[in-house]
């Protein structure tokens, strides 16, 4: 069905057959979308009942659903890094969210990138949006791999000048809206005023790479990094004016952001079949971690606990589509565990030659039929001393048991970081936390104390993983925050 090499050994995966190499399918064209902070239930086929996303959900009727996608960490810039590497970002330092230090670092230059990868077997490559791994020109996207950029270097920006007719916005704690873009938005390395809606301006951008892509022979490689549902809650009149019917303001915008994005999946899929090359491209639709907390419950990771800073399934677990026309058939389901990882095998496999590494698994041969079960034995995260695991089954987490409370909260909600960052080690010992996903998708019975031999074996294999990481992140993290789980006061840093 696929021209591809032999899927990669990566995480205790099975053997697989490659797609045969004969099927006369040429290399496709790959477009991943990815959404900022969207949460697992905010999707109409992952369940939502508020928000309309026709559009998104179509992808999965012509592709592959993933009710267990992952990403490898449950805030903006280390998910990242773990997509766009292959790679688990513990491996190659990228830990914790820089919080403005990548203005003057980023992540490793010694990794590959999707872009450098795809590049090399002959795509043409461009990023639109969110890049958060480094402003620095040696960090920057035209130097990892990409051909075009146009988007935000850090992690939020405006997205419209709150103060214009028809634009809401939804307050978190009674401020009024933004009206200056704190960060710049670049056409390569140059600046570029915009004034227009980000989202829309961001579609625009993609939809123009696409038509500019297909007037040659090459295949191409488009990322859109979306900012959207991510603060500050804003949205248009053209958005808002279908959940006008929500009370709540913030629920409100943010159903109207989603719908942004949902117009966005539709603008792109147009584009490919107007330029007749929709069959033939393998899109990707995820989210870099679970919707937040902290905007007052306006979004959803409904059924499962937690949100983004959670190691919990609502922090990592996130809408997970893929679609490729011409080699996959629509309408499937696939159950297992699968993480934004598997990007890099998966992406270069269809391209004609798989890129190896420890961590990626190609996922073309499960959505093809040709192979069985699940692609990975165990899925791993860590952001310092916040751990988990999980296997086919079970899930385990362990998490700092601290002496803070809700006083020692700044007014944004977070714990004022010791100078050089928060230690990794666990003064006042950790809280061990156990869940049968099977029976419990929500998290909410602890079996820790109930199945010490299933504890000891993923404690067992977590060491394991933990042996073949990076000592020390390249940024300490600075970041965190306190909750209450099972009971006990846990700090979460991220």
């Amino acid at each position: 069905m696929v021209a591809a090499a032999a899927l990669a050994l990566a995480c205790g995966a099975p053997e697989a057959d490659a797609p045969a190499a004969d099927s006369g399918v040429s290399p496709p064209n790959i477009v991943l979308i990815l959404a900022d902070d969207l949460g697992y239930g905010d999707i109409g086929i992952y369940g939502s009942e508020i928000i309309s996303t026709p559009h998104i959900d179509a992808l999965a009727a012509t592709g592959v659903l993933f009710t267990a996608g992952y990403v490898s960490h449950p805030v903006c810039s280390p998910s990242r890094a773990g997509l766009i590497t292959g790679r688990y970002q513990q491996r190659h330092g990228w830990e914790f969210n820089p919080a403005g230090r990548d203005r003057t670092s980023g992540m490793s230059l010694d990794e590959a990138t999707l872009a450098d990868r795809l590049k090399a077997l002959g795509y043409r490559t461009g990023m639109v949006g969110k890049w958060h791994l480094g402003h620095e020109e040696p960090h920057h996207p035209a130097s990892r791999g990409f051909d075009e950029y146009f988007g935000v270097l850090e992690g939020g920006s405006i997205f419209i000048d709150s103060s214009l007719p028809g634009v809401e916005y939804g307050s978190i704690r009674g401020e009024s809206g933004p009206t200056e873009r704190r960060n710049k938005v670049l056409r390569g390395f140059e600046e570029e005023k915009v004034e227009r809606y980000l989202t829309d301006v961001f579609t625009d951008e993609a939809v123009g790479f696409i038509e500019r892509s297909t007037a040659g022979d090459e295949p191409f490689f488009l990322y859109l990094s979306h900012t959207t549902p991510h603060t500050p809650l804003q949205a248009t009149a053209e958005y808002v004016d279908g959940y006008r019917h929500i009370e709540d303001p913030r629920t409100r915008v943010y159903a109207a952001m989603v719908a942004s994005l949902d117009e966005s999946v539709r603008r792109v899929v147009e584009t490919l079949k107007a330029q007749g090359v929709y069959e033939n491209t393998l899109i990707a639709f995820a989210s870099d971690n679970g919707c937040a907390g902290y905007i007052g419950h306006a979004c959803s990771n409904a059924p499962l606990f937690g949100f983004k800073r959670y190691h919990h399934e609502g922090g990592v677990r996130v809408p997970f589509i893929m679609s490729w026309p011409a080699a996959v058939e629509g309408g499937q389901t696939f159950t297992h565990p699968v993480i934004t990882l598997d990007y890099m095998a998966t992406f270069t496999a269809a391209a004609g030659e798989e890129a190896e590494t420890e961590d990626s698994v190609n996922l073309l041969p499960y959505m093809t039929g040709e192979a069985e079960g699940a692609p990975h034995e165990y899925l791993y995260w860590r952001a310092g001393a916040s751990l988990a695991i999980r296997d086919a089954r079970y899930k385990l987490i362990k998490l700092n048991r601290t002496d803070l409370r809700p006083d020692d909260l700044r007014g944004d909600g977070r714990l004022q970081p010791p100078e050089g960052g928060w230690p990794t080690d666990s003064p006042h010992g950790q809280l061990t936390l156990l869940y049968d996903l099977d029976a419990d998708i929500g998290e909410l019975n602890n079996l820790a104390a109930d199945q010490p031999d299933v504890v000891a074996r993923l404690e067992a294999e977590l060491d394991s993983w933990r042996g073949t990481l990076l000592a020390e992140s390249i940024l300490p993290g600075v970041r965190s925050t306190i909750t209450q789980i099972d009971g006990e006061w846990v700090q979460l840093v991220f």
